[in-house]
């Protein structure tokens, strides 16, 4: 991690990582917990292969849906990694530059019983990373990953 480019969100969840990489890769599963309640994801695409979409939509309480991420699929470990990107859209076209570009690093380590999951979010400059802590990453990545943990470790009782 460059702490000048990056940001992370990690923390231990009491459930086994296949449960958290059903959470990321199931589109019903991810759309319960990928947005801050009370907003509301919808997932318009998702392809798990290199080079796949990760398309999802966003709606405030009483608004209508709008684009939250058109992205792109980089890397699939099954099980321990998955990387996308907002540099690319899902048709692998560039970015608009107005868009907040990152790659995001995902990975799921067995340990203790439980995952220690990791959020690694890089960006091109730090102009880019302080744009986005300023516009609440630690607030929203913070919440979405509680989010997370709430959904797979009730899954497991």
């Amino acid at each position: 991690m460059n702490i000048e480019l990056d940001l992370q969100i990690e923390r231990f969840i009491d459930a086994p990582r296949a449960a958290l990489w059903a959470a990321w890769t199931d589109p019903d599963q991810l759309a319960q917990w990928f947005l801050p309640a009370p907003s509301e994801c919808r997932v318009e695409r998702l392809d798990i292969t290199p080079g796949g979409a990760l398309v999802t939509s966003m709606r405030e309480p009483g608004g209508e849906f709008g684009c939250h991420i058109d992205g792109c699929i980089l890397a699939v470990d099954e099980l321990a990694r998955l990387v996308f990107t907002t540099a690319l859209d899902s048709s692998w076209r560039p970015a608009l530059a107005s868009n907040l570009r990152i790659t995001a690093q995902l990975t799921f380590d067995e340990h203790d019983g439980g995952t220690h999951y990791r959020a690694l979010v890089r960006h091109a400059d730090p102009n880019d990373r302080a744009r986005h802590e300023q516009l609440g990453f630690v607030d929203g990545w913070g919440a979405v990953t509680e989010q997370l943990a709430t959904l797979v470790e009730h899954q497991r009782v």
